[in-house]
């Protein structure tokens, strides 16, 4: 999941850093992201990117129903995708939290923190269950359970807690001292590392489709949102490229980390799509040449039981 957290302020001053008025700009995007929304490409580029947001968080929700349903996780995913995948959202969210990103990117950040963990967690459940390893599976399905509680009581507790933060961090600035310092170029660095994750997390997923010439157990939609998310998520940064040749320059720099981890994974998803088409339409002949062979057997056998 390319997480579209950083790019809003992303190497650049954020909006809590550089509070200003906003006479002309959109309210609702003001008050919800402090961010001062001019002209109607910057007002797409928010709402895009907020649908972007809505994409990646329900990307899971599709995997974990088809899991839970069939029972194959762990042999339909690959465990270097979930890792590459964890350690992707991990350091999107180490960057959005060191640059003190806005509320809502840190709780996002965190929910897919969260998701991932319990797509891991039921993957090594799974895991453990079909090597009939009963008590720790029942172990891990606690502690799931146990972890979805906790989760829905941090996204509850924690947007007062970053309120506050935020509030004490803009005290500090306007008096002058900065306590983050040149750690800001961290949310730079690590937008170049979640990349790599994210980049690198599709390689695990596709040997895996090309070994089992299958896709099945594994939710297409999974991918499928994951693809619009990083098409709105790219298409909102591009929509924001400014027009002056200089500063557009100095704005593809800053972003291009996530640019290239959003439209990479995309690229790499239509393979994955590709296998999705290949391998079902593989299995339907499979299926409709064990049917073409069976039916004579069948009519055999009522032959011989009618003589």
């Amino acid at each position: 999941m390319m997480a579209p957290q950083l790019y809003i302020h992303a190497f650049n001053i954020s909006a809590v850093e550089n509070r200003r008025l906003c006479i002309n700009g959109t309210p609702w995007i003001w008050h919800l992201l402090e961010e001062c929304v001019e002209n109607a490409w910057e007002y797409w580029s928010v709402v895009i990117g907020l649908i972007s947001i809505v994409c990646f968080l329900f990307a899971a929700l599709p995997q974990l129903y088809v899991a839970y349903q069939n029972g194959k996780v762990d042999q339909a995913l690959s465990l270097g995708f979930l890792l590459c995948w964890i350690g992707g959202d991990l350091t999107n969210f180490i960057g959005c939290y060191l640059t003190n990103q806005l509320s809502i990117q840190i709780v996002t950040a965190i929910f897919y923190v969260n998701m991932d963990i319990i797509m891991l967690s039921q993957f090594v459940y799974y895991k453990l269950k079909n090597q009939k390893m009963t008590k720790c599976s029942m172990h891990l399905k606690n502690f799931c359970v146990t972890w979805v509680l906790i989760c829905i009581t941090l996204c509850a507790i924690l947007p007062s807690q970053l309120l506050l933060r935020n509030q004490f961090h803009s005290i500090l600035l306007e008096a002058g001292k900065d306590p983050l310092g040149m750690i800001k170029l961290s949310g730079f660095v690590c937008g170049y590392i979640s990349c790599v994750f994210y980049l690198g997390s599709r390689f695990p997923q596709l040997y895996k489709n090309f070994q089992r010439q299958s896709t099945e157990g594994t939710s297409y939609l999974l991918f499928a949102l994951a693809m619009m998310g990083n098409w709105t998520y790219g298409l909102s940064l591009v929509l924001k490229v400014p027009a002056a040749k200089s500063l557009r320059n100095l704005y593809l720099l800053h972003h291009l980390p996530w640019l290239i981890g959003s439209f990479g994974v995309l690229f790499l998803d239509i393979f994955i799509t590709a296998q999705f088409i290949i391998y079902r339409k593989q299995n339907k002949r499979r299926f409709s040449l064990v049917a073409v062979e069976v039916k004579p057997l069948l009519v055999d056998e009522e032959d011989s039981q009618n003589i």
